[in-house]
């Protein structure tokens, strides 16, 4: 695993824990924002691809982003 790819995990797992932590009514749209992650037991489904995290990360930026907005 590449830094850009460890940077983007860690990332994740902050935003991740935010929502947890402080908007706990967005935790049910965690799963389905997921949909971007590799999935299976195959070498190609398994592979981590940085496109597909960052494309999550700002999902769950976004999700944030917007329910601040509203609230």
């Amino acid at each position: 695993m590449n830094d850009t790819t460890r940077q983007i995990l860690t990332d994740i797992s902050k935003v991740t824990s935010d929502i947890e932590a402080n908007y706990p009514e967005l935790q049910k749209y965690l799963s389905e924002t997921q949909s971007t992650l590799p999935k299976g037991n195959n070498q190609s489904a398994t592979t981590i691809n940085e496109k597909e995290l960052n494309s999550y990360l700002e999902e769950l930026k976004k999700m944030v982003s917007e329910y601040k907005d509203k609230h």
